[in-house]
């Protein structure tokens, strides 16, 4: 993992001096080539690379140079950082005159209660990181800066004997190990700490070996760390949340398009609520329908990129230069140290196969049963996963509390292409269940079990039962009785909405949970009533229809009812009645649209 980020930074350019760090600055003091105070200018939240004492500071009593907190450029008292920082400032002066300016202004009284004044009215707190602007030349980025500390930083540097020398878990190469290393900032969001938190960190002796102190347990060399240290605080920039996780990855070779990466659109960034409700309403949008030859090329943009891999030489057509491998972390801040939840490797070719796999296995049709589902972001999919509530605002911020520790193995499942946990099913069929339940129907459609519920059922079933006869529609041929007696609950809970529209109480409400769990207990009461519904059909050919589908159903259920479903079961169960309630809710639409362009004929004759 430190090698493959190490990599990374050399091949994007993105190399530290030693004893630098990038940083945000909060406020410049801004001078006049004389001296002169002329004001403050806010930052907006550019990074500078600065000196950053790091390691070398063994104790409280050194600060960094150039650019330090408000506290220590302006204390109330002078304190050893205070005397420090100004130390540093006087030995930069012989060589870097806007230094000396700045010096100056320090130790002059009324200068410096103008400047302390000035940053109080622009609410600079003591933590904030302030620096100065000469001349409207930024200290930090002047050019004998960084000559200047290479050489000043070694007085506090103690050489290494030959036997403290240890090999560097980066580069292997002999080097004396850090006694700390510098801090990985971006999981403020996840759990960490908005000063940074650690990567490598030995704080007790329980976790020393060998006589080694601290991160000497861990060697790794200033120069290859700080490749590291920026790697990491560079990609987590834009890496998106998920489930109280930061998700960050990267591939051995920079991608010529962005729509060359496959990771996007499955993990995305964090949805708001807002976002969830807009997939929502487009997934009860009435759609035009697909053909079965469309839905199966209905991928997202980027795997359509990325299956272009080009033409062979003879053709003339240049090959696409795609990455060899993949790398991904998940990360998230834990007691002021970096948590490693995941970390995976592997060939891109490999993880476009796994990606495409899992898109595979969650076609599925959409209630209306016009097309297949439009493909959502896993953190929208993991609400799924939790108990419903009534008030179900700030949905997103119960992932991190409610699934700790699933999380992980479903995006384990989603890169490598392996089984799920059998959870995923217990908690998607909970969540069906009462959605079923408590869901009353409006007369517009048949209540139907959510759709991307049913989806993990679909994938659970795939890859942890070797289920080889689900499609996304109806399968009438399935051998599983099980699957064809969800199919018929939901045909007896159609032909009730048919004859009693305005019923209080449905079959569904009061059916459901039994019949997906012990069948045998009421499929027959369900039989028995769906006799007086048939009979209070007006329409013969409808209810014809309706007992021709259920005796055909019954057929293929056998005279073998099972008494109890176990897991397996009770998901085939949800995803026969989901499917057959697409199927007729596609049937109805259908009647509906030749009857409207019957109607039409007739008046145009």
């Amino acid at each position: 993992m430190l090698k493959a980020l190490y990599d990374y930074a050399r091949r994007m350019n993105l190399m530290l001096p030693a004893g630098y760090a990038e940083k945000a600055i909060k406020a410049f003091v801004c001078l006049t080539g004389d001296g002169r105070f002329a004001g403050v200018r806010m930052d907006e939240g550019n990074l500078f690379r600065c000196p950053d004492i790091g390691s070398l500071a063994n104790g409280t009593d050194k600060s960094n140079l150039l650019a330090e907190k408000y506290s220590v450029i302006f204390p109330p008292e002078p304190t050893p950082k205070s005397r420090f920082f100004r130390e540093g400032m006087k030995d930069l002066g012989k060589t870097e005159p806007l230094a000396e300016i700045c010096l100056k202004a320090l130790e002059d009284p009324q200068c410096c209660a103008d400047m302390s004044a000035a940053l109080a009215q622009h609410k600079i707190k003591p933590s904030d990181r302030i620096s100065f602007l000469v001349e409207n030349t930024y200290l930090v980025e002047c050019p004998t800066v960084e000559i200047w500390w290479q050489d000043y930083r070694r007085q506090f540097q103690k050489p290494a004997k030959e036997e403290e020398l240890s090999r560097c878990l980066i580069t292997g190469e002999p080097t004396a190990p850090m006694a700390t290393v510098p801090k990985t900032t971006g999981l403020a969001v996840v759990g960490g700490h908005s000063s940074g938190d650690a990567l490598i960190c030995f704080d007790k002796s329980a976790f020393c070996s060998y006589g080694l102190k601290k991160s000497a347990n861990a060697p790794v060399s200033e120069e290859a760390f700080s490749q590291v240290k920026i790697a990491l605080d560079t990609l987590l920039k834009d890496a998106p949340s998920l489930a109280g996780m930061k998700f960050v990855h990267w591939y051995d070779k920079p991608l010529s398009r962005q729509s060359l990466d496959p990771l996007p659109p499955v993990f995305g960034s964090m949805l708001s609520d807002e976002d969830e409700e807009e997939e929502e309403e487009e997934e009860n949008e009435e759609t035009e329908a697909l053909s079965p030859e469309e839905e199966k090329t209905a991928v997202i943009q980027a795997r359509r990129e990325a299956d272009r891999l080009g033409a062979s030489v003879e053709s003339g057509q240049t090959v696409t230069d795609l990455p060899s491998r993949y790398f991904i972390l998940l990360l998230s801040g834990a007691g002021g140290r970096v948590m490693v939840r995941q970390f995976s490797q592997g060939s891109y070719e490999e993880l476009k196969a796994n990606l495409d796999r899992w898109y595979a296995d969650l076609r599925l049709v959409n209630r209306y049963g016009t097309r297949t589902l439009k493909p959502v972001k896993l953190a929208a999919r993991l609400i799924r996963l939790l108990k419903r509530q009534n008030n179900n605002k700030k949905v997103f911020d119960r992932l991190q509390k409610e699934l700790p520790g699933l999380t992980t193995p479903i995006f384990h499942a989603i890169v490598h292409g392996s089984r799920l946990p059998d959870s995923v099913a217990v908690r998607a069929l909970q969540n069906i269940r009462s959605q079923m339940l408590a869901e009353e129907p409006d007369g517009k459609g048949l209540t139907v079990p959510d759709p991307i519920s049913c989806q993990w059922l679909k994938v659970w079933l795939i890859r942890n039962q070797k289920e080889a006869f689900l499609m996304p529609e109806y399968n009438p041929n399935h051998p599983s009785p099980a699957y064809h007696i969800g199919a018929m609950v939901a045909v007896y809970a159609a032909l009730q909405q048919r004859a009693y529209p305005d019923v209080n109480v449905t079959v569904v409400q009061r059916f459901f949970a039994s019949a997906q769990q012990t069948p045998a207990l009421v499929l027959g009461r369900l039989a028995k009533m769906s006799t007086h519904h048939l009979a209070k059909l007006e329409n013969k050919a409808t209810a014809n229809a309706y007992a021709s589908r259920l005796a055909d159903i019954s057929a293929r259920i056998g005279d073998q009812i099972p008494t109890v479903l176990a897991l397996p079961e009770q998901s085939l169960f949800a995803l026969g009645y989901y499917q057959m309630t697409a199927a007729m809710n596609q049937e109805r639409r259908e009647r509906f649209a030749k009857s409207t362009a019957a109607s039409d004929e007739n008046k145009e004759e």
